[in-house]
């Protein structure tokens, strides 16, 4: 049933393309194609737009909506916080920032113990950024200042996490000049292993080798962190191999520099796991977060240290971290995380994302073995990729005129899935998904790709 009316709609529309930034999109495009889609209404997986039409949101938003949609619990946490107090004075904290504080602390792996939360992802990992320069400051280690992350990654949207990044999808060119001092590894991806690597484990012990080459090369007294996600979200939910981030830890144990793991996307149950490097046994020295904090409901995000690290900035007001963000651990946010990770245990979201998890990789390893235009499959919980590719022998990919992205992605549309298409995707739908909604999921991609497939003489 509709909820506004066509002509209400074009208003809205016609309003958006006159005022707004859509994140992605270029106003003409939309324009033309009859849009900016505008959505009013979620509960579980599904997603229903202003005139009525019901989706499956297989991205979680944009990988965020771990408990799902409609959650009216979490509404009604962040409301009573509200009524009682909306922010704080200078200098003060509030009782549910407090609180989530030791609830991260009690969940993270290891001795990470200290949160200092921000808006957002982006604010996060700068955050992370300026910890591990004034750790070193203070610790009598001034010289190191230089961050060493991955092609192919991606780390936020400001100046110094766009650094960090490194993907055709968000190009850097129109910023540039960014933060000196940034160098790249090779991303340990079994499928396409920079360095040769036939087996996933022989790619990552390349991959991690070639970061420990960069340390020595730029100057261990030189290098601040290594940072990277545990699975990295824009080349489709790449999966090192097993050896990959023991490794990392064991490089910068002995080099002297900090480890950051980026779980702004990978946290809070989405790999399957509370937090990805627990996969793995490792504890970074400091983690990134957002997103899942709050399942989307409300904007928060933090970095989380280890004991050793924040210890550096205690004892006199000279040591003190002199760094703020206006909303961070907002009372209001707080409330609302706090709810969130609650619903998440007590519904045992994050074992139900390892299940569910496995059977969506299962699907996806069945349209594998039936579409020859998908060269790989490869996931962790409900963080799963597909890659799609011209050849399989060649992993050549479709060229820019073939249109493959805009395809499926208006294919899935039209079968009521919102995905979007392209050479990688992400397939990651909320940690609420049943079996059942997977089993729609994999059906609309099998028809979709198959058409696709079809039209481009693929198959």
């Amino acid at each position: 049933m509709a909820t506004h009316t066509e002509s209400q709609v074009k208003e809205l529309q016609e309003s958006a393309l006159e005022h707004l930034w859509v994140y992605l999109r270029e106003p003409s495009d939309m324009a033309e194609k009859g849009e900016p889609q505008i959505f009013v209404e979620g509960k579980g997986v599904h997603v229903t737009d202003a005139l009525g039409n019901t989706y499956i949101d297989a991205m979680s938003g944009l990988w965020l909506k771990n408990v799902g949609y409609g959650r009216t619990e979490i509404a009604d946490a962040a409301y009573a916080q509200m009524l009682k107090l909306t922010y704080m004075p200078m200098g003060t904290t509030t009782e549910p920032t407090i609180q989530l504080a030791e609830k991260i602390a009690s969940i993270t792996p290891g001795d990470l113990s200290r949160c200092f939360f921000t808006s957002g992802g982006s604010e996060a990992v700068e955050t992370a950024m300026k910890l591990a320069r004034a750790y070193f400051k203070r610790v009598g280690e001034p010289t190191r200042f230089k961050f060493i992350s991955r092609k192919g990654s991606y780390h936020g949207a400001t100046f110094g996490t766009l650094a960090l990044g490194g993907t055709a999808i968000f190009p850097k060119t129109d910023y540039e000049p960014l933060l000196a001092g940034v160098f790249h590894g090779p991303q340990p991806n079994p499928y396409r292993c920079e360095y040769g690597g036939a087996t996933p484990e022989e790619c990552a012990e390349r991959c991690a080798n070639a970061i420990e080459e960069i340390i020595k090369f730029q100057g261990p007294d030189s290098v601040a962190a290594v940072i990277a996600e545990p699975v990295s979200s824009p080349m489709g939910a790449v999966v090192p191999g097993p050896n990959y981030w023991p490794m990392l830890r064991e490089i910068c144990d002995r080099y002297g520099c900090l480890l950051i793991a980026d779980e702004v996307i990978t946290g809070f149950g989405r790999t399957g796991k509370m937090f990805a490097c627990e996969h793995w046994g490792i504890t970074p020295d400091i983690m990134t977060v957002a997103k899942g904090i709050t399942s989307g409901y409300i904007p928060m995000g933090g970095a989380i240290t280890r004991k050793p690290i924040s210890d550096a900035f205690i004892g006199s007001e000279r040591v003190a971290f002199r760094h703020v963000i206006t909303f961070g651990g907002h009372p209001v946010a707080a409330a609302a995380s706090l709810k969130n990770i609650e619903i998440m245990e007590t519904e045992g979201m994050v074992d139900n994302s390892a299940k569910m998890g496995r059977y969506l990789l299962d699907g996806l390893e069945e349209l594998k073995q039936k579409h020859t235009i998908i060269g790989d499959v490869r996931g962790l919980g409900l963080f799963c990729g597909m890659e799609m590719v011209k050849d399989r022998q060649t992993k050549e990919y479709f060229p820019a005129e073939a249109e493959l992205g805009p395809k499926l992605t208006q294919g899935f549309s039209s079968n009521g899935l919102i995905l979007r298409g392209g050479d990688v995707m992400n397939i990651a739908p909320p940690l609420c998904v049943t079996s059942g909604e997977i089993d729609e999921i994999v059906s609309v991609l099998d028809r979709v790709i198959g058409q696709t497939a079809r039209d481009l003489g693929a198959e």
